[in-house]
C-alpha cells in the first residue's frame, strides 16, 4: 500500500479543508512546489494534487502550479483532480507530465465520459468517488447525488479505470480516522483498485486499513495529518512495506 501525500491547491497556495468547505481552509504553504519537495524527500512514491478552485469552477484554475510540480519531479507519479471535465483538460495534464487524472463530478453526471477518457488515455484515468452516507457528492461536494458509490464503481469496471479514490466527506480533514469499513466494502465489491482518502490521523489508521484484509486497497491519501505532524510519511510507508514483505499485503 502506498502512502500518498496530498497537496490541495487554493488560490495558488497549499491548503487543507475541513469536510470540503472552501471557507474552512488552513493555509500550510504559499509554495506548493517546495511542499512537494518535502514529501519527495520523505520518500513518497506518488503525490495527490487537487485543484480546489477548479473543482468548484469546473475547469483548471491552478494548472500552472500542477505543471511546475510535474516538471520538478518528472519521474514521480502524480495524480491530479479538480475541474477535469473534458478530454482537452486531460490531454493538457498528460502533456505536462501528470501520470493520472482524477475524474469526479463528470464521472457521476456523465459516466460514458469515463469510458471515452480511458480509450483516449489508457492507463491514465482514475475515478474519484466522494461519498456522504454512501451517496456520491459532486461539484466540490456542494451537491449530493442519489447514486450509491458502490453501484457507480461497478459501472466503471469494464472501462479500464486505473483506480478509484474513495473519500468519506464526513471524515475528510477531521483527523478522526478513515472510514475503513466503507473503504474495504468498496474494495471487495469491485475489481478496480481502491485508494483510501479522508480522516487519516495517525499510524493506527494506516494499520487499520492494512488489517482490513482488502487486497484491493492499494493506497492511502493523507493530508492534514502529515501537515500537522500526527503522521510521519516515511514511518507510515515503512509500516506498509514491512507488512507487504511479510505477505500480509
Amino acid at each position: 500500500m502506498l502512502i500518498i501525500p496530498a497537496i490541495d491547491l487554493k488560490d495558488g497556495a497549499c491548503v487543507r479543508l475541513r469536510q470540503g468547505l472552501m471557507d474552512d481552509a488552513t493555509v500550510f504553504s504559499d509554495d506548493p512546489v517546495a511542499m512537494a519537495a518535502k514529501w519527495v524527500e520523505a520518500g513518497c512514491r506518488r503525490l495527490h494534487l487537487v485543484d480546489l478552485n477548479g473543482a468548484f469552477e469546473g475547469k483548471p484554475v491552478n494548472g500552472e502550479v500542477v505543471t511546475a510540480i510535474a516538471r520538478a519531479y518528472p519521474h514521480l507519479p502524480i495524480q491530479i483532480g479538480g475541474g477535469i471535465r473534458s478530454l482537452d483538460t486531460i490531454e493538457h495534464y498528460v502533456k505536462a507530465g501528470v501520470s493520472y487524472v482524477i475524474i469526479g463530478t463528470k464521472a457521476v453526471k456523465d459516466p460514458a465520459f469515463v469510458a471515452e477518457a480511458c480509450r483516449a488515455f489508457p492507463g491514465k484515468v482514475i475515478v474519484g468517488l466522494d461519498a456522504k452516507d454512501g451517496f456520491v457528492a459532486t461539484d466540490g461536494w456542494a451537491e449530493v447525488s442519489t447514486v450509491q458509490a458502490v453501484d457507480l464503481a461497478r459501472r466503471f469496471e469494464a472501462d479500464g479505470v486505473s483506480a478509484i479514490v474513495y473519500t468519506d466527506i464526513a471524515k475528510d480533514g477531521m483527523m478522526q480516522g478513515c472510514n475503513v469499513e466503507a473503504t474495504a466494502a468498496l474494495a471487495h465489491a469491485t475489481s478496480i483498485p481502491v485508494i483510501a482518502s479522508g480522516g487519516i490521523h495517525h499510524l493506527g489508521d494506516i494499520q487499520a486499513l492494512l488489517d482490513a484484509s482488502a487486497p484491493g486497497i492499494v493506497g492511502a491519501i493523507t493530508g492534514r495529518a502529515i501537515y500537522e505532524g500526527t503522521l510521519d510519511v516515511a514511518e507510515a510507508q515503512a509500516l506498509c512495506d514491512t507488512q507487504a514483505a511479510s505477505g500480509k499485503r
